[in-house]
């Protein structure tokens, strides 16, 4: 993402050194953002755009094994125990981990099941008991695209960093971007808040890279700011502000009796719960003499507390462990984390949407926007709109750089020789980067190889930084 001289045609009108000093150092930190993370955002956009419709593209490539005809005598659906009676009898080596039930009375149950060390999901009719399919977990179509999205394919926290380091970037190429947009003149709306599509060369694509930005800058600034939570490091900072402020949850609700202490946190039992209870401390059961709860008392517990559909029933994984039940409902106030004693059923911990702190409530709105679940297909359709506009803003910035860059040399902005306000952009930067940790830690890493090894090699120096 680069500005070039037709970026000044309309946006900027310089007539004092200190204007275009600043703007030159700022289109200087644009251009070597964008060459960072252009890439990464068009892995982003494509792969967000393609989830966002994973309801719609999972019900028409499963449809044989998630849907199935509801019973014209209205019968009433088996027993969960029953239904993982047949999923174990198709699977006897297998070991039951989950049981999904869905807010659509024409979907299957999903158990969730690891057999021979490969966890997978099988799905079956909740009225007939008939086993319908099963999908091995992490492979399903859509999975691919969630991967490509958090981990680049590759995953491990090399990947992670990655992802997080371009997203906070981007928030960088936005505020340079603006900065560069904004009309100091008396320019008209062309050029500025519609592209002038009549114009050739470098003013078409400078108008359809700048113009495309500013109209969608806020969405990707919220698409971005909403994906941090799931980051490794800001992501981090962000839950132990959550936990510090106590404005993200409790660490218990509506639970009754003493809490024993537990080192498991709620991620740990769980799979694919709400973000605001991740880190809840797991309570654990009190070994008595009670028979164990069976699977259908469990269920008839969570529909006794009103608790919405969909929602997992994650099993006890030891003598002390919990029956964890979880919902991350589309509607953000449907969500809940629930643990029940494993022996005696009581709720040890109850923590709903209207627990969450403040905070936690922001982040859990911004979870479902960023997913599309906010407000139905309006919502996918305005994260695709922003997702596609992305692409082409990338695009466009590509062009731009081809058409200004010499054959031997990069084709860079060329620096600024007013150290004072290059010292002054390099500090705000900095400030930028405490804010966001792997910004900061990346702008120091390349001012060092920058200013003690780059620069002291001449052809490198040369093709660097020559304009």
């Amino acid at each position: 993402m680069e500005a070039n001289e037709a970026f000044q045609t309309n946006a900027v009108s310089v007539k004092t050194k200190p204007k275009a000093s600043f703007y030159q150092i700022v289109w200087r930190w644009h251009f070597y953002a964008g060459l960072f993370a252009a890439p990464f955002l068009i892995v982003l956009a494509i792969s967000g755009g393609v989830y966002l419709f994973k309801p719609q593209i999972e019900s028409m490539l499963y449809k044989n094994m998630y849907y199935v005809e509801q019973p014209s005598d209205d019968s009433p659906a088996l027993a969960p125990s029953a239904l993982i009676h047949f999923v174990q009898q198709m699977h006897p080596n297998g070991h039951i981990n989950s049981i999904t039930f869905y807010d659509d009375a024409t979907r299957t149950v999903e158990v969730g099941m690891s057999e021979n060390d490969i966890a997978s999901s099988v799905f079956i009719n909740p009225y007939s008991g008939e086993v319908m399919g099963s999908l091995v977990s992490g492979e399903r179509f859509t999975d691919i695209f969630v991967k490509m999205h958090s981990e680049l394919i590759i995953g491990g926290t090399v990947a992670n960093y990655l992802v997080e380091l371009a997203a906070c970037w981007t928030i960088i190429l936005l505020l340079t971007g603006l900065y560069m947009w904004w009309p100091r003149n008396k320019a008209s709306i062309w050029g500025t808040v519609l592209p002038r599509l009549r114009q050739k060369g470098k003013v078409f694509w400078r108008d359809m890279h700048a113009v495309p930005a500013f109209w969608l800058s806020l969405f990707i600034l919220i698409l971005v700011v909403t994906g941090l939570p799931w980051s490794a490091v800001t992501g981090k900072q962000i839950s132990n502000l959550a936990t510090s402020t106590n404005t993200g949850y409790p660490q218990y609700a509506l639970g009754s009796g003493a809490k024993p202490e537990s080192t498991l946190k709620t991620k740990d039992v769980a799979k694919g719960g709400p973000w605001a209870t991740e880190n809840l401390p797991v309570p654990t059961s009190v070994a008595s003499s009670y028979v164990p709860l069976t699977i259908n008392e469990a269920v008839m517990i969570a529909d006794g507390t009103k608790l919405e559909k969909p929602y997992r029933v994650t099993m006890p994984k030891s003598e002390t462990g919990v029956y964890t039940i979880t919902t991350t409902h589309a509607v953000p106030g449907g969500e809940a984390t629930l643990h029940l004693d494993q022996y005696s059923g009581a709720v040890l911990s109850d923590v709903r949407y209207a627990d969450y702190g403040i905070m936690g409530k922001a982040i859990t709105i911004g979870i479902a926007l960023h997913e599309g679940r906010l407000f139905g297909v309006a919502n996918q359709l305005l994260g695709l709109i922003t997702c596609l506009g992305v692409i082409g803003i990338v695009i466009s910035s590509f062009v731009m750089w081809r058409k200004r860059k010499p054959q031997t040399k990069l084709g860079s902005p060329p620096p600024s020789k007013d150290k004072n306000r290059t010292r002054v952009v390099f500090l705000l930067m900095l400030v930028m980067g405490v804010l966001m940790p792997l910004v900061g830690i990346s702008i120091i890493v390349v001012f060092v190889l920058d200013r003690f090894v780059l620069s002291r090699i001449k052809p490198i120096k040369t093709w660097l930084h020559g304009a």
